[in-house]
């Protein structure tokens, strides 16, 4: 094991250039798979007749099917029909129709976790349906949400490197080329990626937890506000 040799200048330096490949595949499929992954269980959980039985046909769909596979198909399998990505829009396709399709399942239970009386209160008032939803419905299933798509978003940025694959520049791609030319530098470069590995996904937990603190806090402001306006109308 070569430590010193493996941590060189030039060896960091190219291990970073992937590392930052990697967050921005990252990155953009994590908003893109939150957007269309919110949309996706947003109309799963309404039950709408005939599109939530596509979609729901859809993301079982690619939910059972490997990740691996959607890569291949997206690089490989689309300039079959005249579709050709380059590595990169390829590899943000995959992780965002895979990622998309396990958002909406998270996003589909956490409103399905909210009790199904608080809708029918807030209708009843003279709430339309959207009102309801974004009012009601979706602040108090965002809070139970977190946790999940915190775990869901640190599994896409680790999935990243199945996209060595088809060549992706990222982290994982440049440590192979770090170590096939020198065998001692395989475990010290391996070391190294796994901490690059924990500290990011350790920052995101911690981010998770921060905004999980303050949901609860400002859930509990707004409870306290609720019980001033009432107590203030009583005295009134």
């Amino acid at each position: 094991m070569d430590f010193i040799g493996a941590y060189s200048v030039g060896n960091l330096s190219y291990l970073l250039k992937g590392f930052l490949i990697t967050l921005e595949v990252a990155v953009i499929s994590i908003i893109l798979s939150f957007v269309i992954g919110s949309l996706l269980g947003t109309l799963r959980y309404a039950k709408i007749p005939v599109s939530s039985k596509i979609v729901a046909v859809i993301v079982e769909t690619i939910r059972n099917s490997p990740l691996l596979l959607i890569i291949f198909f997206s690089y490989f399998g689309l300039r079959e029909v005249g579709l050709k990505l380059e590595i990169m829009p390829a590899a943000i396709m995959a992780l965002t129709i895979f990622e998309s399709a396990m958002i909406s399942e998270i996003v589909r239970s956490g409103l399905n976790s909210i009790e199904k009386g608080q809708i029918e209160a807030a209708r009843s008032s003279g709430l339309t349906y959207i009102q309801t939803m974004w009012h009601i419905i979706l602040p108090q299933a965002l809070k139970r949400m977190i946790p999940p798509l915190v775990s869901q978003f640190i599994s896409l940025l680790k999935d990243t490197s199945l996209a060595v694959v088809i060549a992706l520049p990222e982290m994982l791609h440049n440590a192979q080329g770090i170590y096939n030319g020198n065998v001692t530098y395989v475990i010290p470069i391996f070391i190294l990626v796994a901490l690059i590995y924990f500290i990011v996904n350790y920052c995101l937990s911690l981010v998770a937890r921060a905004l999980e603190k303050r949901l609860d806090t400002n859930q509990k402001d707004g409870k306290n506000g609720n019980r001033r306006i009432r107590a203030a109308s009583l005295s009134g």
